[in-house]
């Protein structure tokens, strides 16, 4: 017996539709790159340039410039030095509640998943964002899986004025939301907003996002500038590496956030690598072909078209990946990790709810913060005051 999927190119009637021709101006793009039109000549000339074309760009995402990655990577590294200094920026993800109502075949906390489903109560929160603080740590990202029904707005409002009376910058990382929405959250203390589009190909977010308000693509794909409309400080992008075709998607990202920092100058644009990863109940997803050679490839890459960026790779990634690419392109990490709901709630680290993935760079915070003091980097734990 056959089931119906909804149409995913058309918005739900609780949706936000922005007057903007931005998605196709980035799929025009992302469907532009051809990897075998880039020659070697492409990238020595991408690399001569200061200020990157999206030509240049792609040329520096192609296989023809795996040879002059070493190049790459010094470049990246005075760029990043010019617009960052030393600074590593540290923060840790709070995962307050994992209920989710999208059907994503890749992600732990979809769900058809058989896991432990939980979220914290108010007392919980305080708890758990007290034995964060205790660490030093200043800045965190709050993440939900995505139930409206289960975590509503309302609640993850009151989550983060909890988290605003212990930490100085508050990051969400929750289902998109409209202009009001995220306009609320931001008066309740949220400074930006993370939405991973996942993949840009359209076809193929359809076939991975099979159910729940999350298989709208262009309601997603237009999550950060609702956000910034919404008063929000910065936003962050992402693909995450491994869905579909990794250098379209990495031309896609790029493509997104310059797009999005020309039309709204003052905000504050960040972007992240993820890598896939094993899940709860499937150990055999992984990052297919994009191994940590081509993710530094997409890092310098990404650091040469956006030298204002901010770019975090987080605890998916390696104790010694993550030492050494701060060293070049990097300027924000995660510390003290834990992805199950409630991780924090008492000293042996047991969870209330499951987690969404499994990370590979399991260190504390003080265990972090002097491996970037001795890899000759600041560490940073909030350079922001909330307005």
């Amino acid at each position: 017996m056959s089931t119906t999927r909804t149409d995913h190119m058309k918005y739900l009637p609780h949706m936000d539709i922005l007057s903007s021709d931005m998605l196709d101006d980035v799929l025009l793009y992302r469907n532009a790159f051809h990897n075998e039109d880039y020659t070697d000549r492409d990238v020595r000339s991408a690399l001569q340039k200061d200020d990157l074309s999206p030509h240049d760009f792609m040329a520096l995402l192609s296989t023809a410039a795996l040879p002059f990655l070493e190049k790459m990577a010094q470049k990246a590294k005075t760029v990043t030095r010019e617009h960052f200094g030393n600074s590593v920026a540290l923060f840790t993800p709070v995962y307050f509640a994992n209920y989710c109502e999208n059907h994503c075949v890749y992600c732990g906390f979809n769900s058809h998943n058989n896991i432990k489903r939980a979220r914290l109560t108010e007392e919980e929160l305080h708890t758990e964002c007290r034995s964060i603080a205790s660490t030093g740590l200043e800045e965190v990202l709050m993440l939900t899986g995505e139930s409206r029904r289960m975590s509503d707005v309302e609640y993850i409002g009151k989550a983060v004025k909890i988290a605003r009376s212990y930490f100085r910058v508050i990051g969400l990382e929750i289902y998109p939301v409209n202009v009001v929405e995220y306009k609320y959250l931001h008066d309740c203390g949220a400074d930006y907003v993370t939405v991973f589009q996942e993949t840009y190909n359209s076809d193929t977010y359809e076939k991975l996002h099979l159910a729940g308000s999350k298989r709208i693509f262009p309601y997603r794909f237009y999550a950060q500038e609702r956000a910034i409309l919404g008063g929000m400080r910065g936003v962050g992008f992402a693909a995450l590496l491994g869905l579909d075709d990794y250098q379209r998607d990495a031309v896609a990202t790029g493509i997104h956030a310059a797009l999005l920092q020309r039309k709204y100058p003052h905000a504050e644009i960040a972007l992240s690598c993820p890598r896939l990863r094993p899940i709860i109940n499937n150990d055999k997803i992984n990052p297919k072909d994009v191994d940590e050679r081509r993710l530094v490839q997409i890092i310098c890459a990404y650091r040469l078209f956006l030298p204002f960026a901010s770019i975090t790779v987080s605890s998916r990634e390696n104790a010694r990946f993550r030492n050494n690419i701060i060293k070049i392109a990097a300027t924000k990490i995660s510390a003290g990790v834990c992805v199950g709901i409630g991780a924090h709630l008492d000293a042996e680290g047991t969870e209330k709810g499951d987690e969404q993935f499994e990370i590979s760079d399991n260190r504390s915070f003080s265990e972090v913060y002097a491996a970037v003091k001795d890899a000759g980097m600041q560490p940073v734990t909030s350079d922001y005051i909330f307005v």
